[in-house]
């Protein structure tokens, strides 16, 4: 999304298969295969395509805390991004989206659209699905709105709701709220439809949106993202695996269902805290070194790349990894981030392992999770305050080759070590 707010949005691929079946088909769980975002050129060098999300990682704050005045998906990663596949209306059309944990509605751009970012796929017509409706004023899935899903109200007409969605850097979305069958292609060689799903049809779509999307698949917790209206089908349960983005492999895995389970030697587990007028996955974080902390204060989300801390608790988490690190200590290039180290390598071996304290779960920062390069020769430290104060968010680079479960039913995160690069 534009370059002072990042989303990370976790892209996964659904491939549209010949055979398809209805979601209640599947309560054994299913997965999707997400894709790499074929926009850049494999020879562009990584951290060109990183230190934009990085400074997006910022501004996302701003999203998730206003000032006041079962089935297998591949993942890809780019740049610090994840970019997803899936079909839309009857007969399906391919799309690619955005998927974010950190907001609820589906949406993509449509035809008219008189202001849209520039797209490489031709834009959704809503007159050629046999299965496309608009949602009346009155309907209930007009009226549930929240922060993560913007404003709706009625057309000129007075007739059909209208949504207004604005992001933390700027971005937004307006356009029509409707119904249509979304498609998910899954691993097990059968394509499962969604029919009736709510989504957002643009028709006025601002932002840096990379051209091979077409807009954001929502994996909140709010009333009309994809994971409320999966349902029962899912039993409130979705996983991924996010490879490292300097890994040569750069698809992932997206499970919904039993599929998503996370479970075995291992695993840990902390509860999720639900906050008033918010649809995102607030946890507990009790410290990184020393245990102190307010319940939820801390959002774990797919779309940002940084982890983002209060000031005080980061000028402490600097200052120890600090002392432990006796390397050449340079400034980042792009003056973004304030901890950084001369290094040739894809990230800083020499730091030291950080242990992320939950409220009933330790998960362990290695140093692919905690160091990012910015440039060929400097890596940084991947963690930073936020501008103008705003709360903390547990971004990607941290959940890297861990497979990270939520579990809507159980109320719970859980995180499992693992080599995504095989999964």
């Amino acid at each position: 999304m534009a370059s002072s707010y990042f989303i990370s949005l976790i892209s996964f691929t659904f491939f549209i298969l010949c055979s398809t079946a209805t979601a209640e088909t599947n309560n054994g769980g299913f997965s999707v295969e997400l894709i790499p975002n074929i926009h850049y050129s494999s020879e562009t060098p990584l951290y060109q395509r990183v230190n934009d999300a990085l400074r997006r990682s910022v501004e996302r704050v701003s999203h998730f805390y206003p000032q006041k005045d079962q089935s297998k998906a591949e993942i890809i990663s780019v740049r610090g991004e994840y970019i997803v596949e899936y079909s839309l209306g009857t007969p399906p059309v391919r799309f690619f989206g955005n998927l974010d944990t950190g907001s609820d509605l589906v949406w993509t751009q449509c035809s008219p659209c008189p202001k849209c970012f520039a797209q490489t796929s031709p834009l959704f017509d809503a007159s050629k699905s046999r299965t496309y409706r608009n949602v009346p004023c009155k309907a209930k899935q007009c009226l549930a709105t929240s922060p993560s899903v913007g404003r709706t109200s009625c057309d000129a007409k007075g007739s059909a709701c209208e949504y207004d969605v604005q992001y933390g850097d700027g971005s937004v979305s307006r356009g029509d709220v409707a119904w249509d069958t979304l498609t998910l292609g899954s691993t097990g060689g059968r394509d499962v439809a969604f029919p009736n799903t709510v989504f957002g049809c643009g028709h006025d779509n601002e932002g840096s949106f990379d051209p091979v999307t077409s807009g954001i698949v929502g994996l909140g917790r709010g009333a009309v993202s994809l994971v409320s209206q999966m349902g029962a089908s899912i039993q409130g349960k979705f996983s991924y695996c996010l490879v490292p983005i300097f890994s040569e492999k750069n698809t992932s895995t997206l499970n919904f269902g039993q599929n998503a389970v996370v479970s075995g030697p291992g695993t840990v587990s902390t509860p999720m805290v639900t906050k008033q007028d918010s649809s995102s996955y607030f946890l507990t974080l009790e410290g990184m070194s020393q245990k102190a902390a307010a319940e939820g204060n801390i959002i774990i989300d797919s779309g940002t790349t940084l982890t983002i801390l209060d000031a005080d608790s980061y000028s402490k988490l600097e200052a120890e990894v600090a002392s432990n690190i006796k390397l050449q200590r340079v400034k980042d290039p792009q003056q973004f981030l304030s901890l950084c180290y001369a290094s040739k390598t894809q990230f800083l071996n020499e730091a030291p392992i950080i242990t992320a304290h939950f409220k009933g779960a330790d998960v362990r920062l290695f140093p692919q999770n905690t160091f990012v390069k910015v440039s060929d020769d400097v890596a940084c430290f991947a963690f930073r305050p936020p501008n103008n104060g705003g709360g903390a968010i547990f971004g990607n680079l941290a959940q890297m080759n861990y497979l990270v479960g939520y579990d809507l039913q159980k109320n719970v995160v859980s995180f499992k070590a693992a080599d995504c690069t095989k999964m």
